[in-house]
């Protein structure tokens, strides 16, 4: 929304999402918590109160302390749409040491070099890295946000308590090498959520002899969200950035899609279940469909249910079907407008 119509912004119900480049040594915690308080900032400047809390703000994917780049926060109503944020690809350009290991798997735990390390060829490293891609079992690092018997694996490790973490499938796209002077290489990988780029690094300098751990990462991408695009946190302090917030429809982009007229619209954000035409992929959807309205707006999110009344019938599956809402984005006010 453009700075001229901000006089008209009610604060408390805010909804947007807003593409962060965090820089390194800050926690995503900490970044989310900046965007909050500016908010509040930018609120009092237009003369309205925002209490801490009242404006739900959250982010889609940790990024860890020592990595850079795209942090994705949603804030308001699209606080709901980061599963679906953390549900696409994911890319990184990550920086690997070999010839050493470190108990966190990255350069802020205890760092030991491996002695007489044998030095692989660019080849060696290509050919190391072809059966990570795809599918496959990875441990995740002992200092890592998995719970282990309803504690954080990282809070027990920090004890030092030795703590058997299991492998957990998460899928790799694509990874390519970068550059490579030992000990140092680069790489740019694509991958799912939940896969831990530094157990990579420590997997990588296993399977190598020469032990590995991970120096850099940043993020350059998470679905549509991309670097180039990302405010700093500089800009978040110092200037009005409501223009740089993306409408929530943004982030469901790869779900089937619906788009509905103005009473069907008015149905939906009053949680009533609609009937709408069979054409469509989303007569085919196994999850979540996004309905659109004639604006381009994101309604709300629903879901394909068998109807009880005969009113459209999806004549390939023989089966009634209707959209019921479950995650409704837009206001009543507004469909009433």
């Amino acid at each position: 929304m453009p700075p001229a119509a901000m006089s008209s912004i009610d604060f408390k119900s805010i909804c947007g999402i807003l593409n962060v480049h965090k820089p390194a040594g800050m926690t995503s915690r900490i970044a989310v918590t900046e965007v909050e308080w500016h908010l509040r900032r930018l609120a009092r400047e237009q003369g309205q109160k925002l209490s801490k809390g009242t404006v739900k703000v959250g982010h889609a994917g940790t990024l860890d302390p020592l990595a850079t780049g795209v942090l994705v926060v949603c804030i308001g109503k699209a606080s709901r749409l980061v599963p679906f944020v953390q549900d696409q690809p994911k890319t990184y350009e990550a920086a690997f040491t070999l010839g050493a290991r470190s108990d966190s798997d990255d350069t802020e735990g205890t760092i030991e070099e491996v002695p007489d390390a044998p030095r692989p060829t660019r080849d060696e490293i290509e050919r190391a890295l072809a059966p990570y891609q795809g599918v496959i079992e990875q441990v995740p690092p002992q200092f890592s946000a998995v719970h282990v018997d309803g504690k954080r694996a990282y809070k027990l490790a920090r004890k030092g308590e030795a703590i058997a973490l299991n492998a957990r499938p998460v899928e790799v796209h694509q990874i390519e090498l970068l550059d490579y002077e030992w000990p140092e290489l680069k790489l740019r990988i694509e991958c799912g959520s939940g896969t831990y780029i530094r157990s990579l690094a420590r997997d990588l300098g296993d399977d190598l002899g020469c032990g590995g751990l991970m120096h850099g990462l940043i993020r350059t991408g998470i679905g549509p969200f991309q670097l180039e695009h990302g405010l700093t946190i500089a800009e978040i302090k110092e200037t009005n950035w409501l223009s740089a917030l993306q409408p929530p429809v943004v982030a469901v982009t790869h779900l089937p899609t619906y788009r509905c007229d103005s009473e069907e619209q008015d149905w939906l954000v009053n949680g009533r279940m609609i009937a709408p035409h069979p054409d469509g992929i989303w007569n085919t959807a196994r999850g979540d469909v996004s309905v659109i309205n004639d604006e381009g707006e994101l309604v709300c999110l629903a879901k394909a249910r068998k109807l009880k009344k005969p009113w459209r019938v999806n004549e390939k599956a023989g089966e009634q079907l209707g959209l019921q809402p479950r995650l409704v984005f837009l206001a009543i006010n507004a469909a009433n407008e």
